[in-house]
């Protein structure tokens, strides 16, 4: 019972406010090459950005695609495994299939269009791919550390205690009546 509530207590602290340090590389389940196209494809739902001549960075520059395998590998059943290791390759093969070139080497309007034809499949895995990295990239990316400090600006503790501050004279009296 203790071993089963002390992971439930650990669980949520590397799954908010993680950064690339945190996750490390022992949990990688793709190869090499496909850990590239996961760093694509999670790039090309979350690209970096500029907003009022300030950059953002994407989800490939956070390491969002290192977070999706730890939480697919720790906290998923096998058949996620399947879906990532088979999305990933008939996202290449998909983009083959349209552009005559693998998705890495295709332009942001043809990558985003293979994933939007992903997410619109009758095939279940197809489908179940782009659900599954969609949903953990959004995740990953708003609960990184970058975007949780300097973009939400939270606070572990909200508010600050002041315990000695001067109340002003003038201050009115909270006992005497009106």
């Amino acid at each position: 019972m203790a071993i089963a509530v002390g992971g439930f207590i650990s669980l949520p602290a590397w799954a908010n406010g993680w950064n690339a340090t945190t996750v490390p590389a022992t949990y990688r389940i793709l190869s090499r090459q496909q850990d590239e196209l996961l760093a694509i494809v999670v790039d090309t739902i979350i690209p970096t950005t500029t907003v009022d001549g300030k950059d953002s960075p994407g989800a490939k520059a956070l390491g969002v695609h290192q977070f999706l395998q730890k939480m697919v590998n720790v906290c998923y059943e096998p058949d996620a495994q399947q879906t990532l290791t088979k999305g990933l390759t008939t996202t290449d093969a998909l983009a083959q299939q349209t552009y005559s070139r693998p998705f890495a080497d295709c332009d942001t309007a043809q990558r985003i269009e293979v994933l939007n034809r992903m997410s619109q499949a009758e095939e279940p895995t197809q489908k179940g791919f782009y659900r599954l990295v969609k949903g953990l990239t959004i995740r990953g990316y708003m609960n990184s550390e970058y975007v949780m400090t300097n973009l939400t600006h939270y606070q572990m503790i909200p508010g600050h205690y002041y315990g000695c501050v001067p109340v002003p004279a003038t201050a009115p009296s909270l006992t005497q009546p009106k």
